[in-house]
């Protein structure tokens, strides 16, 4: 196995079991990436869906970080009830949660390079009990990260947050100086470490229409945005905002740009998956680990169908695979 020490080991958790994530998984496995993918899942889960899609699937049984090699592994975890394609059961939440906190622990004890994560379903986490707002959350909580920022990236543009999966009657009171200065600090540190880029230039959207309109249109940006812009200039960063959300995204404006930095979930992803649905990623920076994910749901209603298109999840895992090193 020498010749294979330094290749991705790259975890995956299918999330949802009714949904697409075991689908992706299968379909990725008939070309697999050059890397270790193990997945977190239950074999019989992939295996009968592997039927449903008239597919193949004989991956290994994961070893152990010793074993490793290019193909698609399994490191097996029961769910509790049989699972029906396309039907939540309450029942196997937290199956979804037992196989996150198996990889977050890989992660964090070397076994797993990175870890790439398939759609689950927030509601049905929490009818079982489970808090969950989002992966976002639910990573950073569980492995100490203090300021988690989500950010999805397509070939041509990348998207980070202030604030994630919040009710949008909450937004405002949630953006605060000691936020966005510390969700700024992050996404500057990740574009440099994990992006190689030198020197980021950050777009920052305001969160009012016009950015406020001097105020009359709301006081965030001046209270808040335009005093952490220009804290955070003084101390070397490129900044440019408080910028207007509905011009932000004009080719124009984002000549130069690294990265557009959004106030909240819908102020900037509707225009990121508008360009490029297909090849966007879901990658959370903060992290004590590298996590990408795919940026689309659990489509119930594909599931086991063989209409589930897996071009997110292997790019995700082509992200991942590249910012590992």
């Amino acid at each position: 196995m020498e010749k294979f020490l330094n290749i991705p080991v790259i975890a995956l958790t299918p999330g949802e079991p009714a949904g697409i994530g075991p689908d992706l998984a299968v379909q990725l496995s008939q070309d697999p990436p050059d890397c270790a993918l193990v997945l977190i899942a239950d074999p019989m889960v992939m295996g009968e869906r592997a039927q449903q899609l008239r597919l193949p699937f004989s991956p290994h049984e994961w070893n152990g970080r010793a074993h490793s090699k290019p193909g698609v592994f399994v490191l097996p975890v029961k769910t509790v009830r049989p699972v029906i394609s396309g039907q939540l059961d309450v029942a196997n939440a937290h199956y979804v949660k037992a196989t996150l906190s198996i990889a977050i622990k890989g992660c964090r004890d070397g076994e797993f390079d990175a870890l790439v994560t398939g759609p689950v379903h927030k509601g049905i986490l929490n009818d079982a009990g489970i808090a969950f707002s989002g992966h976002t959350e639910f990573l950073a909580e569980h492995s100490g990260a203090p300021h988690p920022v989500m950010m999805l990236a397509c070939p041509s543009l990348r998207v980070a947050l202030v604030t994630t999966h919040l009710p949008l009657v909450e937004v405002s009171r949630h953006i605060t100086r000691e936020r966005l200065s510390a969700v700024l600090e992050v996404l500057h540190r990740d574009l440099r470490t994990k992006f190689n880029v030198a020197q980021p230039n950050i777009e920052v959207c305001g969160l009012n229409p016009h950015a406020g309109e001097s105020g009359y249109l709301g006081r965030e940006e001046i209270e808040v945005i335009e005093p952490v812009i220009r804290e955070l200039v003084g101390r070397g960063m490129h900044l440019r905002g408080p910028v207007p959300a509905d011009s932000a995204f004009i080719p124009s404006q984002l000549v130069g740009v690294d990265a557009v930095l959004a106030m909240y979930h819908d102020q900037g992803l509707p225009v990121l998956k508008h360009r490029d649905f297909a090849h966007a990623v879901n990658i959370t920076l903060g992290l004590p680990f590298v996590r990408t994910s795919v940026d689309h749901g659990t489509a119930l209603g594909l599931a086991g169908t063989g209409c589930a298109d897996a071009t997110s999840l292997r790019a995700a895992i082509d992200a991942a695979c590249a910012l590992i090193q």
